[in-house]
């Protein structure tokens, strides 16, 4: 992804959350909804002209694959969270793997911001965005937080939440979204109210490496 195209918060969010249709259904604990991957869909004004993501369906459990190739331009997916589901959206979890890492990809690196796989999540207040990136990286430092960016209209920050090997390996992360949200955007504040959450976006890039980039992405559950 090119330096001023940061998927910075009223971009791709408003792009995907105000343009896409809503993404769930039921599982089977009431307090929990399913994002099926079928229902993710191209974030237009965020995307370059070729849609490089392919959904296996039939699959176990059914997967979006990313296979990002230079010169393609970054594309962007994502799915919304229903109005009546953003006041008490709780938890985040997916499944994730690498296949192929993009070279010398680190996110905490000026011109080298290229990730094998990518989840943005996003809140908003009035007319301000909050946006968390969380990166499968190459070779940026597991745990770090970076690249943090901020306007009057937006606050982005990115954190490595893996790094380097095993590939083609299945990894489940879950969030606490009202936890990360005040870790990174209210100093840690554990009375700081949390906006509404607005909806998750996904990614796999390698544009400023110029070398391919690939991902799997599955299982996408928002507890309430």
């Amino acid at each position: 992804m090119s330096p001023n195209r940061f998927l910075f918060a009223g971009l791709v969010t408003l792009a995907v959350f105000a343009g896409l249709g809503a993404g769930y259904s039921s599982a089977a604990d009431q307090s929990a909804h399913r994002f099926p991957v079928a229902n993710f869909r191209v974030v237009e004004r965020e995307s370059g002209p070729t849609n490089y993501y392919k959904l296996y369906k039939d699959a176990d459990p059914p997967f979006i694959r990313a296979e990002y190739h230079p010169p393609f331009e970054t594309t962007v997916i994502g799915v919304k969270v229903p109005d009546s589901d953003r006041e008490t959206a709780h938890a985040l979890s997916w499944s994730w793997r690498a296949v192929k890492l993009p070279q010398g990809g680190n996110e905490c690196e000026a011109g080298k911001g290229d990730s094998a796989a990518v989840i943005y999540v996003s809140w908003k207040r009035t007319l301000r965005w909050y946006v968390l990136k969380y990166v499968w990286s190459a070779v940026g430092p597991k745990g770090a937080t970076c690249d943090k960016k901020s306007n009057p209209f937006a606050a982005q920050e990115t954190v490595v939440l893996e790094s380097g090997a095993p590939l083609n390996e299945w990894r489940t992360e879950h969030l606490d979204l009202r936890a990360e949200y005040r870790k990174h955007f209210e100093h840690g504040d554990p009375t700081a109210s949390v906006p509404d959450f607005m909806g998750v976006a996904l990614m796999s890039d390698g544009d400023q490496t110029r070398s391919d980039s690939s991902a799997d992405y599955a299982d996408f559950v928002l507890e309430r």
